[in-house]
């Protein structure tokens, strides 16, 4: 992984291709690396859609390896939807394979002519950029359908749906899983869009006759990576519960704690939560032939994913993840596990993100388009968004145009971007990172459910504000570091609770590039990325008012615990100062 390709959409004569060293990137990986790219060379003033913006794809620091867990990819730009600096992480198979091609980074810069659309295909021969018109408007599922009959199956692939050519705001990236289906989705901040306005439907990556990456100490990666393993198998989370029931394993815990957002975080408990479960998905998928165990990635131990199938034991979609689940579910007064399956698949085959659309249509049945609870409503809407029209197009765009297309006060988003499936009256130490993150409302950047509600690494009361800001500046600034690294965030139940577990990925990373790095070192790579990304939003013109929540969830009481947010605007301006 000692190279950064670059893809110049704009150049004269058609695309051109450059492979160049690392540089000042070097010893950067994943997130570090697709946050250090934009923040110095994008203009924090430009618009996302303009050529000036770039598209950054990168393996972390020890996908491509053995390593168990070292499967996921970042994508990062300027956001459509936020505005600001974005990173979008996802699963599937391209972190693992592009690593092993030896590239760091794809930086997808310039934009293609106007009506223009192009695949890339890389193997271990080269670069090809090749026009694809004959691909466009078509559906992720039908693309890669395609694409499998002329490039085989010894591939793993990246690409947009119709809502990415459109370069709507909610617009995904798709990875494809170890079946070859584009199921995993860099989903968050319209990098889709981005994607589109470069003119690449689809980036190709062939894996024939390629090989791991070998750690400059084998002995010492093998030994390490043993007891990492053994460590994620031992907790009771990434061992037990998510190989079990997936994500989903949340809906009742979440829904009991009274933190499940519901029809348009209106309530913080769900009646139809049972009928959504985990538990009970995994029943269904049982009894039709699916399975409730799966991994995006090779290399996956954890396995929270899974294959849902109608009654006849035809596949749908992969097992909706808690997100999807509680976005087209509980939000939207629905609790129907096919219905939501479904629209699982159509986010997917269209190219948008589960949770913008989930609180999108939320925010439409609000509005009166249709009736809260609305299933086939519910699905038309998502089809709307696959043929462009009008209503369509409003609802591709997220929540927060959905909103103020529709005259709806109670928009559940921040800067720009929609919030995921916990309410922060009920959860607050979650509601700091929603506010403070440079991401824009999003879970991942710092996970503080671990916390809150799951006792992991600690417990601080989920109601109370003292130690909120705390908790998710820690959070943030570990999840910087994980991202960087390749790592499935889901590793952090392990790290937090097994002192022994944590050890052994510094060991990983050390044993692999002949480092001595420390746990402090980790904090500060952590600390180093979100200086740059907060930079970045500063240039864009963010302020302090930005990093709020919006004011009715500081006015507005959440029932059952008739909670409001209660973490102080001076200590949500503290979270970055260290």
């Amino acid at each position: 992984m000692d190279n950064i390709l670059r893809i110049n959409m704009s150049a004269a004569g058609g695309p051109s291709v450059k492979k160049e060293g690392l540089g000042q990137y070097a010893g950067l990986g994943g997130r570090a690396l697709t946050s250090m790219i934009v923040a110095t060379e994008v203009n924090p003033a430009v618009n996302p859609l303009a050529a000036g913006n770039k598209l950054v794809i990168a393996p972390g620091l020890l996908s491509g390896t053995i390593a168990a867990m070292s499967g996921r990819i970042s994508v990062g730009c300027k956001s459509p939807l936020t505005g600001g600096i974005k990173e979008a992480n996802s699963g599937g198979q391209a972190a693992q394979v592009l690593a092993r091609l030896g590239y760091a980074a794809i930086v997808l810069e310039g934009a293609a002519p106007e009506g223009k659309l192009y695949k890339v295909f890389i193997n271990k021969d080269g670069v090809k950029v090749e026009p694809a018109d004959e691909y466009k408007m078509l559906p992720n599922y039908a693309l890669i359908n395609r694409i499998k009959k002329k490039y085989g199956e010894k591939i793993a692939c990246m690409s947009i749906g119709p809502a990415g050519e459109m370069k709507l705001s909610a617009s995904s990236i798709q990875f494809t899983d170890m079946e070859l289906r584009p199921s995993r989705a860099a989903g968050r901040g319209g990098v889709g869009a981005v994607m589109g306005s470069k003119g690449v439907k689809v980036i190709i990556l062939d894996e024939s006759g390629l090989t791991n990456r070998e750690p400059k100490d084998a002995v010492k990666f093998r030994e390490a990576n043993k007891k990492w393993v053994e460590g994620l198998k031992a907790h009771a989370v990434t061992g037990q519960a998510l190989p079990a029931y997936g994500t989903n394993v949340l809906v009742n815990i979440i829904n009991e704690s009274g933190g499940f957002p519901t029809r348009n975080f209106k309530e913080g408990r769900f009646e139809g939560a049972s009928a959504i479960s985990g538990e009970t998905f995994a029943e269904i998928e049982k009894k039709r032939g699916g399975n409730p165990t799966h991994g995006c990635h090779r290399g996956c131990v954890i396995q929270c994913s899974g294959t849902y199938v109608d009654k006849k034991g035809k596949f749908v979609s992969k097992q909706p993840e808690y997100e999807t689940t509680w976005a087209h579910g509980a939000n939207c007064g629905i609790d129907d596990p096919d219905t939501i399956a479904k629209l699982d698949y159509l986010d997917d085959d269209y190219g948008v993100d589960t949770i913008d659309m989930g609180a999108a249509i939320g925010i439409a049945m609000e509005a009166g388009v249709i009736k809260f609870g609305d299933k086939r409503g519910a699905i038309n809407l998502i089809r709307e968004v696959g043929k462009g029209t009008f209503l369509g197009r409003i609802i591709g765009s997220g929540a927060a145009v959905t909103a103020k297309v529709f005259g709806v006060e109670r928009a559940p988003v921040v800067k720009g971007q929609a919030m995921p499936a916990y309410d922060p009256r009920a959860i607050q130490g979650i509601g700091v990172t929603y506010a403070t993150s440079p991401m824009g409302a999003d879970h991942t950047a710092g996970y503080c459910i671990a916390t809150n509600i799951l006792k992991v690494g600690g417990f601080v009361d989920p109601l109370k504000p003292e130690g909120q800001a705390e908790l998710s500046r820690n959070l943030q600034i570990a999840t910087a570091a994980i991202d960087s690294t390749g790592m499935c965030l889901f590793i952090a139940f392990a790290v937090l609770d097994q002192p022994e577990t944590f050890q052994a990925l510094i060991d990983m990373i050390n044993a692999f590039y002949g480092l001595e790095l420390t746990a402090e070192g980790v904090t500060e790579l952590g600390k180093k990325v979100l200086s740059a990304e907060l930079d970045f939003n500063r240039k864009a013109g963010f302020t302090s008012a930005d990093d709020r929540l919006p004011g009715y969830f500081y006015t507005e009481k959440l029932a059952p615990h008739d909670a409001v947010f209660t973490v102080s605007d001076s200590e949500l301006d503290n979270v970055f100062k260290w």
